[in-house]
């Protein structure tokens, strides 16, 4: 791509990588800003497996989480690295009151007596996804597109006209700073990593009094979880609470007891009060918007796909050409700080 963009996302994770995909293969000229690489954010620690967890019922999100559950089935079937549907089972210790909200999104949740501690059963599929081969096929996506990649940070995101007439953010935590939102907040997530020893089927215990406790396997280990630590911003790993997690693990799933650890992870989900933003406000002068797309928590997997399909459609103008192929009125004299 050359010239000077029609739209900037600024953000190199999961909600910005796949915002920027979309918008490239409907015509922008796309250029993605990240201050990282993908492998250095915090989608790179996420176990990721579809589930709209701390997610409040929404119809919005709910389209977004069977848009993306659609879009990673049809990449798991057509093989796109670290995308695998994997069978599930959430276990319920509450009496059985109907689907859950986010059921139809799945299309195929089956409703099971439980036995033990646990009232019910439930069965889907859902996919999962390792993160750091995923996102280097999606930076690779992008790019092949013709997409444009720059490294840098922005101290204000009307510095973002600079680079385009559109600027979407999609800067996680940093968007509290940025959008000056008192909402956004970390949710600080510890796991623990293990060998895998043959599990296919990911279990979760939803009701756990002693947290929320999830076994995902994957091709050469198994994730553990975890924590959901609201307002915590410490990321180095508790030894204490990597044991605890494993016990629970192990309760819920027996053959784990002679997995080795294989490492431990801490991660900063960027969780925000009232839930994920994803909309347009006008930007600062004629033929500039903002687009807002942060505050995802933990389901920036599950709903990335459904949010990059909302937000290039809150990119784009009613005619379905880039709102930013307006003629800008802002220099492009500083776009050359942020490349490296």
């Amino acid at each position: 791509m050359t010239g000077r963009a029609d739209v900037v996302v600024v953000g190199g994770g999961i909600i910005g990588l796949t915002a920027a995909v979309r918008l490239r293969e409907q015509g922008a000229r796309v250029t993605l800003l990240a201050a990282d690489d993908p492998a250095d954010t915090v989608s790179a620690v996420a176990a990721a497996v579809w589930y709209p967890s701390h997610t409040e019922e929404d119809p919005r999100v709910l389209r977004w989480a069977r848009e993306t559950h659609t879009e990673l089935g049809r990449q798991a079937a057509s093989g796109v690295p670290g995308v695998v549907a994997r069978p599930t089972r959430m276990l319920l210790r509450r009496r059985w009151d109907g689907p859950p909200w986010w059921a139809a999104a799945t299309g195929d949740l089956v409703a099971r007596v439980g036995a033990g501690p646990y009232a019910t059963e439930l069965r889907f599929t859902a996919p999962s996804v390792e993160m750091l081969p995923y996102l280097s096929w999606l930076r690779e996506r992008f790019a092949s597109a013709g997409g444009r990649l720059l490294r840098g940070r922005l101290d204000r995101l009307t510095d973002g006209f600079a680079l385009a007439p559109t600027v979407v953010n999609a800067t996680g935590l940093a968007a509290g700073r940025l959008a000056d939102d008192p909402a956004v907040h970390p949710a600080r997530g510890q796991l623990v990593l293990v060998a895998n020893p043959g599990l296919t089927t990911s279990v979760r215990d939803e009701d756990n009094p002693a947290g929320i406790t999830y076994v995902h396997p994957r091709r050469h280990d198994v994730v553990l979880g975890g924590t959901f630590e609201p307002g915590e911003w410490d990321t180095r790993p508790d030894p204490a609470t990597s044991a605890t997690i494993r016990r629970r693990c192990v309760a819920l799933v027996p053959e784990l007891a002679a997995a080795p650890v294989l490492g431990e992870r801490v991660g900063l989900r960027p969780a925000r009060h009232g839930g994920p933003r994803v909309a347009v406000v006008p930007g600062d002068a004629p033929g500039r918007r903002l687009v807002h797309a942060y505050g995802h928590g933990g389901a920036g997997v599950t709903l990335s796909w459904g949010c990059a399909a909302e937000v290039t459609r809150l990119a784009l103008d009613d005619a379905g050409s880039p709102a930013a192929l307006r003629p800008a009125q802002r220099s492009t004299r500083n776009a050359s700080r942020y490349a490296q």
